[in-house]
């Protein structure tokens, strides 16, 4: 029989696996759906710079006041209000939609990683075992679930768009331009961004937005609020509100989080590079883009429990490797070699990052996710940001520096973390959180950053 928080664990996997199946799948297609005047791109930037402001303030206030099951929930409903506004896309129904996603996105990360870390650690008082060996399991099988969301939310659109007889082929003298050679000066040039039929469109977003609502029902109905008496407990105490307000920035005080940005901020660029470049312009002739978008996502089911060693190098390889390597019709098995070995590494990156920072501040989960989210975002807001008007030679170069900086600092952390063990919060600390609750209180307000 399995225990309440391996139930816990698994409830929350499936209501983010249906949640993000919608968003996944909507935002890999806001590119093409969304062309006109850039607003789908548009749209992702504004909800990468929400989650930024959000990751400020929002999750240890809303975590603490209402605790991590309604939280996710709450946030999930932000999710849901983006695919509405996909209905009917404009300037005034995709940007106001992505600012309420991206105030959302922070907290229920922060809430998701807050939750599991609880579960882990309680499980380990029990279990007697390792706070930071079941913090990992969980954020394993979390991952594992999660993952394949992508796979589900391009499969829905891979199976509704082909439908759509009006699909496109990209000419050879295109792909001749593509590999570090690309410029972004003419992918659009022969038309492959082509908008499918209104009717299928409709079909699509309606059923991302059933999906997400499902998601919402599954948390709210089956996941144990484990933190309630804390949440009421927080409510009752008087809590200075610039404790609360200010607990992100406050944690930059530690100079493990602070030695930690290069890897969280790395989390992001690489992420938004295969996302965001790979696939932008090798959409092969018909279906073969979506192949290589599934491929993309079936590769992140594939767990990694090791040391991020393995996932630097292989990011290092591919790097170099796409420097030189020029896409041609004849090499379609190549183009899903780099999304399967980037997606193996980023299982590992996902996992060991999520995990290392429930372990090294199991007292301030909220502010370090928060952290977390914050610097994560930023990495791909600055992707974002550079990703239309350089070189795809230069965008490489930039995240092979991003990683070079990751493979200095973050060994830094975990050598101190190997020599000085951070005590984790034992199952008793979780049924009287006072020591939590009440920490810094006489010098949070006076405190200057």
């Amino acid at each position: 029989m399995i225990s309440h928080n391996f139930k816990n664990v698994l409830v929350v996997s499936i209501g983010f696996l249906s949640l993000f199946t919608a968003y996944g799948g909507l935002q890999s297609l806001q590119s093409s759906l969304n062309a006109a005047e850039g607003m789908g791109v548009a749209s992702l930037s504004v909800i990468y710079a929400s989650i930024i402001i959000s990751s400020m303030f929002l999750p240890p206030i809303m975590i603490k006041n209402l605790g991590c099951k309604w939280t996710i929930v709450v946030s999930m409903a932000c999710y849901v209000s983006y695919s509405l506004g996909n209905l009917y896309p404009g300037w005034y129904t995709l940007i106001p939609t992505s600012v309420i996603l991206g105030l959302g996105g922070s907290p229920l990360w922060s809430a998701k990683c807050t939750y599991l870390t609880i579960c882990g650690n309680v499980q380990a008082a029990k279990d007697n075992k390792k706070g930071s060996d079941m913090i990992n399991y969980y954020f394993g099988i979390f991952f594992f679930i999660f993952q394949s969301s992508a796979v589900w939310g391009n499969l829905m659109s891979s199976l509704i768009f082909g439908q759509d007889t009006a699909i496109v082929d990209i000419p050879q003298e295109q792909l001749e331009s593509c590999g570090a050679a690309d410029c972004g000066l003419n992918v659009t040039a022969y038309g492959n961004t082509t908008r499918p039929e209104q009717k299928l469109v409709w079909t699509l977003v309606g059923s991302y937005i059933g999906v997400g609502v499902l998601a919402i029902l599954i948390v709210a109905v089956f996941l144990d609020n484990i933190d309630r008496e804390q949440a009421s407990e927080f409510r009752g105490s008087q809590q200075p509100f610039c404790h609360t307000f200010l607990a992100t920035f406050r944690l930059l005080k530690d100079w493990r989080l602070v030695t930690l940005i290069p890897l969280t901020m790395y989390s992001g660029f690489e992420q938004s590079f295969l996302s965001g470049e790979y696939t932008k312009v090798r959409r092969a002739p018909k279906d073969e883009g979506f192949q290589v978008l599934v491929q993309f996502s079936l590769s992140h089911i594939v767990k990694l429990f090791s040391f991020p060693l393995s996932a630097a190098l292989t990011n290092l390889s591919c790097i170099i490797a796409l420097l030189y390597w020029r896409p041609h019709r004849d090499q379609l098995a190549v183009f899903f070699v780099f999304p399967a070995l980037w997606g193996l590494s980023d299982a590992i990156w996902q996992t060991q990052t999520n995990a290392l920072y429930g372990i090294l501040f199991p007292r301030e989960k909220e502010a370090a996710f928060a952290n977390y989210r914050m610097w994560e975002s930023l990495g791909a807001v600055i992707a974002f940001a550079y990703s239309t008007f350089l070189c795809l030679e230069y965008k490489l170069y930039i995240v092979l520096a991003v990683l070079v900086v990751t493979a200095i600092t973050y060994p830094i952390v975990e050598y101190h973390e190997h020599k000085h063990p951070t005590k984790p919060i034992e199952e008793g600390a979780y049924q009287n959180h006072k020591e939590v609750i009440k920490a810094n209180d006489d010098i949070i307000c006076q405190t200057h950053l």
